[in-house]
């Protein structure tokens, strides 16, 4: 469920003063095959809420015991390189899509096909559900954490419950819940009741459960960067004691590993976290499922692999660079590769990100990709190239004086408005173009569909 995001922006939090507590947590080896999709500098977490029905879960269904486990809930938690933002991408459990060749429980090799997402889990176990993922999305996972319905039931008990809002009386036996409408703070069964609900709130969808469950994540971070968690040692042993014994993780996530996360991600607050819904439609042979919708999934999907800015940390003692605005910033663009229409391409996606390209054109061939201000205009013009390279994906380039001389130029009529003043920048692509950094790992056109902390959990 949503809960286990926290055990990467909150859990790890505390991680290095309790470091004993996580010796008891369950661990499994990530394995698949040697080809997998490159490193970004973004970290991956797969995120996933097991229906198995097995031990202290047979209360939730004693039938289905003996039957193995699927996944309830499918999530991908994608920090940015710079540590600075994170993005909860849920995939909805009734997706219909193609399935890689896995290896079962058994040892068995299971065939690939079109089936539906969370059987892989039931199939494979977590490395088949890993191999899916990462065929569809080209996005490498690096860690996984799992948790069981009791699992969640005990980590938001620790957190002395969770602020919910009913839009209307609910009485759902199958999940458990019954309420009536307004805000209510649940724990236990109650808080497990309301992220299963299905039929009882929204339109009945898994879709408007996702987005539910989005909710109470952000809820959930909230309590434990802002509400004092980390801060309260008796609250903080609780917690981590619970959530030691509610999940399992991959092998990778050594104690030396959860520090690292946890250090690189203390500025996270429940602000920084947007949840989005990978874009599905409806599927044409079962009414009841759903495919990914295309192009919109692979657009989303590769704007959250671009996402790969890694800011340079500055000089100590060093003053802080003038801040310059892109619609400040005038722009050549050369292309040094001989691919046609590249400058014309990279001009555009400037342009969609408030720079005022004013030409493009062609450069001798170029290997590396470089940014220059003209000699006279070495005062400005650091900061004004600095602007377009903090938009460069990969390692931020320093700009350099000097400019080289076009093979030849034409005038682009740019959509933004031209200052009149400050230097012209002159990017020049190189053989090994980064490309510009996505704004945001969620395009513009799936923006209405973003969970945050500033949506209303009463709907």
């Amino acid at each position: 469920m949503g809960l286990t995001g926290v055990l990467v922006a909150g859990t790890l939090g505390g991680y290095a003063y309790y470091r004993s507590i996580f010796s008891s947590i369950e661990q499994e080896d990530i394995v698949v095959d040697a080809t997998r999709p490159p490193e970004t500098g973004a970290l991956n977490v797969l995120l996933v809420g097991s229906d198995s029905r097995e031990g202290d879960n047979k209360k939730y269904g004693a039938k289905s015991q003996g039957l193995g486990e699927r996944t309830d809930t499918i999530m991908l938690l994608h920090i940015s390189p710079n540590r600075d933002k994170a993005t909860m991408i849920s995939f909805p459990r009734d997706s219909m899509v193609a399935v890689p060749q896995c290896t079962g429980h058994n040892g068995t090799v299971i065939g690939p096909g079109i089936r539906q997402i969370n059987s892989a889990f039931n199939d494979g176990g977590i490395n088949c559900t890993i191999k899916t993922l990462e065929s569809l999305t080209n996005i490498k996972i690096d860690h996984f954490v799992k948790v069981d319905f009791t699992g969640f039931k005990g980590v938001v008990d620790a957190l002395g419950g969770i602020e919910i809002c009913l839009p209307k009386p609910v009485n759902d036996p199958k999940a458990k819940l019954v309420l009536g409408a307004g805000k209510h703070v649940v724990s236990g069964e109650q808080a497990l009741g309301y992220v299963r609900t299905r039929y009882a709130l929204g339109d009945g969808s898994d879709l408007s459960r996702i987005q539910r469950q989005q909710v109470f994540l952000t809820k959930v971070l909230a309590k434990v960067t802002d509400g004092g968690l980390l801060t309260n040692p008796v609250k903080l042993n609780g917690f981590l004691h619970s959530a030691a014994a509610a999940v399992t993780v991959d092998s990778g996530l050594t104690p030396d590993r959860m520090l690292e996360i946890a250090d690189s991600v203390k500025g996270l607050t429940a602000k920084e976290l947007k949840g989005i819904t990978v874009p599905v439609e409806a599927y044409p042979q079962d009414k009841n499922r759903v495919q990914f919708s295309e192009p919109a999934a692979r657009n989303f999907f590769e704007a959250v692999r671009n996402d790969v800015e890694v800011t340079a940390t500055p000089t100590p003692g060093k003053p802080a660079a003038r801040k310059i605005e892109h619609g400040q910033v005038r722009v050549q663009v050369l292309n040094g590769t001989g691919e046609q229409g590249k400058a014309l391409q990279v001009a555009e996606e400037l342009t969609a990100q408030g720079f005022a390209v004013i030409q493009v054109g062609n450069a001798p061939a170029t290997p590396v990709t470089a940014l220059r201000y003209a000699k006279k205009d070495a005062e400005d013009g650091p900061a004004y190239a600095d602007a377009v390279a903090a938009r460069l994906s990969k390692d931020k380039r320093t700009p350099t004086a000097g400019k080289v001389a076009p093979l030849n130029t034409d005038v682009y009529r740019s959509k933004v408005p031209t200052p009149k003043g400050g230097p012209v920048v002159q990017l020049v692509i190189g053989a090994d173009w980064p490309g510009v950094r996505v704004l945001s790992a969620i395009p513009d056109s799936l923006k209405d569909k973003v969970i945050d902390v500033n949506t209303d959990p009463c709907k």
